[in-house]
């Protein structure tokens, strides 16, 4: 009888104090919440830049004092300890991006750019597209050469070339065009992702185009590249070279602007002696013609 009576204590005891609990839980959920600011929107800004506002082109600034940040249509910008920065738009790249900015007070900036078309050079074909795609014995050969070249890519070197005009790597005819395309019945093929640049023969030696940093030296030929070098020239801007007969620099080795760094050839996939010269940013790619001195 007395562990009864205990029981039935210890109920009425759990239950006044939930009853004087409840009062205190709604008074809480009562108490106003203070209303958040809507965050400002980003001001009109202008930006000092240089370069070709257009597919297949870069811009190059300088960013003004208090400023935290910078994005191209919503992605991270690298910046310099000095403020420069360094972008590009893709060859199909739309008709319009957005340059932000972020400050050091919280605020936020924003630039529209209007990017300019380009007239490619199309050429449409009255034959079909050969059917079927590699072999997987080829591509048993080409998956360790893409991912060698992936990862020469997004390697971060402390180049400094994206801060240079370009010189040509070679005088010579210009064989190819970045950007040109066949289209085959109405079916697009892959578009010229470089410019392809003919001396007359092999042998003839070729020069970096800006100061950087050999990040890929092929020890044997690519399937497709032939002797492939890559140079990084900072900010995730770099240049391949293809075809060539031979390679005079060494993976790591820092190069500069007008520095002899190989020979042109035609091993890989080539017709013909020729220098294959392909510039990326991130992955855009870019036309070697826009960073060269107009004549």
């Amino acid at each position: 009888m007395t562990r009864r009576v205990k029981g039935l204590v210890s109920l009425a005891v759990i239950a006044a104090a939930a009853a004087v609990s409840l009062p205190l839980v709604a008074l809480r959920a009562a108490q106003p919440v203070a209303p958040v600011a809507p965050a400002a929107p980003p001001r009109a800004v202008t930006l000092p830049f240089v370069g070709e506002l257009t597919q297949g082109g870069w811009l190059r600034g300088t960013l003004p004092a208090g400023v935290r940040s910078l994005s191209l249509d919503g992605n991270p910008v690298k910046v310099a300890p000095d403020g420069g920065w360094f972008v590009a738009f893709d060859r199909d790249a739309g008709a319009q991006a957005v340059l932000r900015v972020s400050y050091s007070n919280g605020t936020l900036g924003e630039q529209r750019l209007s990017v300019a078309p380009r007239a490619w050079q199309i050429e449409n074909v009255n034959i079909p597209r050969k059917p079927g795609g590699p072999s997987e014995a080829f591509m048993a050969l080409r998956r360790p050469e893409l991912a060698r070249i992936e990862a020469a890519r997004i390697l971060t070197t402390d180049a400094q070339g994206w801060r240079q005009r370009f010189v040509w790597p070679i005088k010579a005819r210009i064989s190819g065009r970045f950007g040109s395309q066949r289209v085959y019945r109405g079916e697009p093929g892959a578009y010229h992702s470089g410019l392809d640049l003919a001396p007359g023969g092999s042998g003839a030696t070729f020069v970096a185009p800006a100061d950087g940093v050999v990040i890929l030296a092929a020890e044997k030929p690519f399937t497709l590249e032939g002797n492939l070098l890559m140079l990084d020239h900072g900010m995730g801007l770099n240049s391949a070279f293809l075809h060539c007969s031979q390679i005079l620099v060494k993976e790591g080795e820092h190069v500069r602007q007008g520095q002899v760094i190989g020979r042109i050839g035609m091993t890989g996939r080539a017709t013909g002696p020729h220098l294959h010269w392909s510039i990326k940013w991130n992955d855009a790619r870019l036309d070697p013609l826009l960073f060269l001195p107009a004549n």
